[in-house]
């Protein structure tokens, strides 16, 4: 079963959340313990330590079989004082583990008589503690430390003489921690189902934007890139949501013009492809008379040149874009160029008494490109300037050379373009005139060649147009390193030649 990466976060949240529970549950645990037992041993170590030297200086004597006893009517009051004080057993062994007598206030228990002896030789580093049932002298575990009394000999060495251990039952100490525990238990429960609302809010709330991610990218296969997702925070999310919406309109841009390419496209090859075909025809059957063959064979040539164009645009436009197109390099004459495309264009421009300026003022401009490339450029924003002037309107044609760049400017008076439109003029199957009822044989590829082929070069190319005025392509060619060099020194020599013609006045 698949598992949603919102089940994921939130059990593993969870799990993390009841782990932490846990392990601060233990910790308090042991702290309470180790609290609870640090507390209890400096409270009878520092008693035990009194009754050992009470003992050992005052109530021990040397009785039979070498052994020592206790006078408990020395003894036995201060045991009860501190026993009752400290809440805990005390009683003196010999070395063997016999009990001299013992004060049991604690266990209540009436007597015992021995215990381990091991418990006894275990003190006689000076200090013992443990946690047992000492031997079964008691029915529940017990904590118990225990010291070695000395007695000091006629022949003033000191003598191991039995222990004494104070001994406090951790029943309490078990009742209260499972009272803690209780309570530890009951808050933790709350504070769980706490954590459980807000980390399953938290979660939702933040897997809510990566599903409506999933849901757009689900449109987006099927076709459908009108949906956007909500943009509501700053952070990765929000980031990659509005990666995924800007996407969303570059996919749908991208659809809207793959489907006017179509159109476009069909309309192109079907516009021509129906005159040949029926012209054709016509001379074929016998419909056209002879004398009119050749007028309507130039028809068709027409049309023909028009598919070429279709096909060139198509084959360059793959080359960019798989990065195949190649350059060839040559120095030519750009003004050349520019008034060989107007010729082209003669007939289109007197048939529309279109005048054209700024022919008086061309002169010889050498660049070094690809010839054939750059007068596609030069034809494509003149079939342009000729297409979109108005009646009796003009275009006006202007070039200029700087130290390392050579500027081509056409303009031409009409409708203009949109303003919206301008930012996207460039973009491949872009066309302005929807409606085609100017544009009848474009596809929208002629700018964004023109574009490509000037960034080979390492050009570029703007526009400029106010609506119902006019429109202004302004492109320009880098120059080679050594030609602006050129340049640059010829003009520093024109103006030192020029200084000197002026001292020369001067001095005349």
């Amino acid at each position: 079963m698949r598992r949603s990466l919102f089940k994921k976060y939130f059990a593993m949240t969870m799990v993390i959340v009841l782990t932490s529970y846990i392990l601060l549950g233990s910790a308090m645990m042991l702290f309470n313990y180790n609290y609870w037992r640090e507390e209890k041993k400096a409270l009878l170590t520092h008693n035990v330590s009194s009754i050992a030297s009470f003992a050992g200086e005052f109530t021990v004597y040397l009785g039979e079989g070498n052994n020592y006893g206790i006078q408990a009517e020395s003894l036995g009051a201060f045991m009860n004082i501190i026993s009752e004080n400290v809440n805990a057993d005390i009683f003196i062994t010999d070395t063997s583990g016999n009990i001299l007598m013992g004060v049991y206030s604690n266990s209540k228990i009436t007597s015992a008589e021995k215990i381990d002896p091991s418990f006894v030789q275990n003190t006689v580093s000076g200090f013992f503690e443990t946690r047992s049932k000492f031997d079964g002298m008691y029915s529940t575990s017990y904590y118990a430390i225990g010291m070695p009394f000395l007695v000091e000999k006629d022949d003033g060495v000191q003598q191991l003489a039995g222990a004494i251990f104070a001994a406090t039952s951790d029943t309490f100490y078990r009742q209260y921690l499972m009272s803690t525990l209780d309570i530890f238990i009951i808050a933790s429960a709350v504070t769980l189902t706490i954590s459980f609302i807000v980390v399953w809010l938290f979660t939702y709330k933040m897997i809510k934007p990566l599903r409506q991610i999933a849901t757009a990218a689900r449109s987006f296969g099927s076709g459908d890139f009108s949906v956007r997702v909500p943009v509501k925070t700053e952070d990765e999310v929000g980031q990659l949501a509005i990666a995924i919406n800007n996407m969303a309109n570059s996919l749908s841009n991208s659809e809207g013009m793959r489907r006017s390419f179509i159109a476009n496209v069909s309309h192109e090859l079907k516009t021509p492809m129906t005159t040949i075909a029926g012209f054709i025809d016509g001379i074929l059957d016998g419909t056209i008379p002879y004398d009119k063959e050749g007028y309507y064979l130039k028809i068709v040539s027409s049309e023909v040149k028009r598919l070429s164009r279709l096909v060139k645009s198509m084959l360059d436009l793959s080359k960019i874009d798989n990065g195949e197109m190649k350059l060839n390099p040559v120095k030519f004459d750009l003004s050349d160029t520019v008034l060989s495309t107007l010729l082209t264009f003669e007939h289109s421009i007197e048939e529309k008494n279109i005048d054209i300026q700024g022919l008086e003022s061309i002169s010889p401009l050498q660049v070094t490109g690809d010839k054939d490339l750059i007068h596609q450029v030069i034809y494509n924003l003149i079939e342009n300037a000729v297409k979109f002037t108005n009646d009796g309107g003009y275009i006006r044609i202007a070039l200029s050379d700087s130290i390392d760049k050579a500027y081509v400017s056409i303009e031409n008076s009409g409708l203009g373009i949109p303003k919206d439109d301008v930012p996207m003029i460039f973009e491949r199957f872009y066309k302005t005139d929807k409606s085609r009822s100017r544009d009848k044989n474009g596809m929208g590829l002629g700018l964004y060649l023109v574009k490509m082929i000037l960034q080979l070069h390492g050009g570029n190319i703007s526009v400029t147009s106010q609506e119902n005025a006019f429109c202004r392509f302004s492109f320009y060619l880098p120059k080679p390193i050594a030609n602006a060099k050129n340049i640059e020194n010829t003009q520093k020599l024109k103006l030192s030649e020029k200084d000197k013609d002026n001292n020369i006045q001067d001095v005349e």
